[in-house]
């Protein structure tokens, strides 16, 4: 008995230990960021665009340029990752082909690299379909990108709804759409904006794609059609330049603050929805 105990709180230390470890990772890495970056951050920096020689100027035109791939990428991902999830767990049966061809394309595409997706999209938008280096361009690429992530929290999230629920719904004389659409989906969807807020975070900090997609563009954006730089593009030219990794840590510290700002507004909505 003496020796169990002994174990047990071996275990518990040791994941104790772990998740220590972890928080520490991660607090080491955005107190750096804030420490080295905070410094540089004032309201010019964030308002006035940025100049061609990168020693001067902020970040405005990457701030609107990140918020237009991110939302539009969101916009178009979100409806097909949710629909096919809907359809693989609700509406296909378990040995069906398509069903099985469309789960392996979803795990492919996960353990695809970024660049890859950025050479598919610079060859097939860009060039083939002609959208030249734009926001268009970068947005379909990322949300391409982002797609295995929405599908698969949405399927672990649909699974997990009691499936009682919808034997009530339907012994009620409600549709299969009906359903899925008033019970299901509701049921579900704090898993839905788990996948959301992790995909939100890979789109603001994907760099390779939008290089051959979206443009390295300094202009303020305006049209789908118009080029654009993001701030993890603008830091990456930054820090890998010389240009100034004052700026570059700066750029460095508002991403991290846009995505923690994020995180807290999702995890909000998803209490409100819990309860």
């Amino acid at each position: 008995m003496g020796a169990l105990i002994n174990k047990e709180k071996l275990m518990t230390l040791l994941l104790w230990l772990s998740a220590v470890i972890i928080v520490g990772i991660l607090a080491t890495i955005i107190g750096y960021i804030v420490i080295k970056g905070i410094a540089f951050i004032n309201l010019d920096f964030i308002l006035q665009a940025p100049s061609r020689a990168g020693k001067e100027g902020g970040i405005s035109t990457t701030i609107i340029g990140t918020l237009y791939l991110t939302m539009l990428s969101l916009f178009i991902a979100i409806p097909l990752g949710v629909g096919t999830a809907i359809y693989l767990e609700e509406y296909a049966r378990r040995n069906n082909r398509f069903a099985q061809l469309v789960n392996l394309t979803a795990e492919t595409l996960a353990g695809i690299p970024s660049i890859i997706f950025g050479l598919f999209g610079f060859v097939f938008f860009v060039i083939f379909l002609n959208l030249g280096w734009s926001i268009l361009s970068g947005s379909l690429t990322l949300s391409i990108m982002i797609l295995p992530t929405i599908i698969r929290t949405a399927q672990e999230a649909i699974i997990t709804v009691p499936h009682e629920l919808r034997e009530n719904s339907l012994a009620l004389g409600a549709s299969k759409w009906q359903t899925v659409r008033k019970i299901v989906v509701p049921a579900a969807m704090p898993g839905i904006i788990t996948g959301v807020i992790l995909s939100i975070g890979r789109a603001v900090g994907e760099t390779a794609a939008l290089v051959l997609t979206a443009g390295s563009s300094l202009g303020m954006p305006v049209y789908l059609s118009d080029p654009a730089r993001t701030m993890s593009v603008h830091l990456y030219v930054l820090a890998m330049e010389g240009l100034s990794m004052e700026r570059a840590f700066a750029t460095a510290f508002l991403i991290v603050v846009f995505i923690m700002v994020i995180n807290y507004l999702a995890n909000l909505s998803l209490r409100r929805l819990s309860h």
